[in-house]
């Protein structure tokens, strides 16, 4: 199959379904056509988290800040999977994930090869994701029809290597997220936690990223300041009531049941966090 993601909302994203059928009658599922615009790091999150739920496939991201600059199209061999989007970093988390979760923590060498692509004069500088980055998922998607994919991420690296306006990325932009900082007590407990908002999703909830093993076992830590129940669902306090919680991509968020977290804990994308246990221990 081939999976699409953008920031392009609509109409844009028919455009480049249109340019894929006109080369593969593969399957296409969107992924999201509302990601924040122009946050290739938001993007990488996100696909960081969905794209490993899916079996091998071509994925096509598309958020673009560069278009018609001289940023490269990048083509990403992540184990069996492909990824295809712009040389601004989004590819590399996802690609690492998608390699294996060893990989993604630094623990040995992750089965990621990455190429760019020797594009010709697309017909607008401002829509590579239908004249460049569709029609190359499309051809990649063509290539393994061939056959080598039955060979796994082998086959797939055979595959990518025969076409010819492939050739090997020496420096892909990658993207690195921010480590947070624990200060722990004599016995190695933490107590306090200095972090970052990573993303906030459509429901308003704060994604930070502190995992979530830190705060699991509290009842209650400091949130910059603010008395907050720990809680492992929203039900657990009322309507209204702010808490923090485990997200289902492992990391601390700071929510409000029913309500908007980001506009309760006045928190954006790149604000500090702090969290400190209300009793010693987070």
């Amino acid at each position: 199959m081939i999976t699409l993601t953008s920031d392009f909302g609509s109409p844009y994203p028919a455009a480049m379904k249109g340019a894929v059928r006109r080369r593969t009658d593969a399957e296409m599922i969107d992924v999201a056509h509302d990601l924040p615009r122009g946050d290739p790091r938001a993007a990488a999150f996100w696909l960081r988290f969905v794209l490993p739920e899916f079996p091998p496939a071509v994925h096509c991201a598309v958020i673009d800040p560069g278009v018609g600059t001289d940023r490269d199209a990048l083509v990403v061999r992540a184990g069996a999977h492909v990824l295809v989007a712009p040389d601004n970093g989004l590819a590399m988390p996802p690609a690492r994930a998608l390699a294996g979760t060893a990989a993604e923590a630094g623990e040995g060498d992750p089965d990621v090869e990455a190429f760019v692509v020797d594009v010709d004069d697309p017909a607008s500088a401002t829509f590579h994701g239908r004249d460049v980055f569709a029609p190359v998922a499309a051809r990649i998607r063509a290539a393994l029809d061939d056959g080598p994919a039955t060979a796994g991420s082998e086959g797939v690296s055979t595959a990518l290597a025969s076409m010819d306006d492939l050739s090997p990325a020496t420096d892909p932009v990658d993207i690195a997220f921010p480590e947070p900082t624990v200060e722990r007590d004599d016995d190695g407990d933490p107590v306090a936690v200095d972090g970052e908002v990573l993303v906030i999703d459509r429901f308003g909830n704060v994604v930070t990223n502190v995992p979530g093993e830190l705060v699991r076992g509290s009842d209650w830590i400091r949130v910059n300041g603010e008395l907050t129940p720990v809680a492992e669902t929203f039900g657990a306090v009322d309507r209204g009531e702010r808490l923090v919680t485990v997200g289902s991509h492992g990391y601390v968020e700071c929510d409000v049941n029913d309500g908007r977290g980001d506009g309760v804990f006045d928190l954006r994308p790149g604000d500090e966090v702090r969290l400190v246990g209300d009793n010693v221990s987070i």
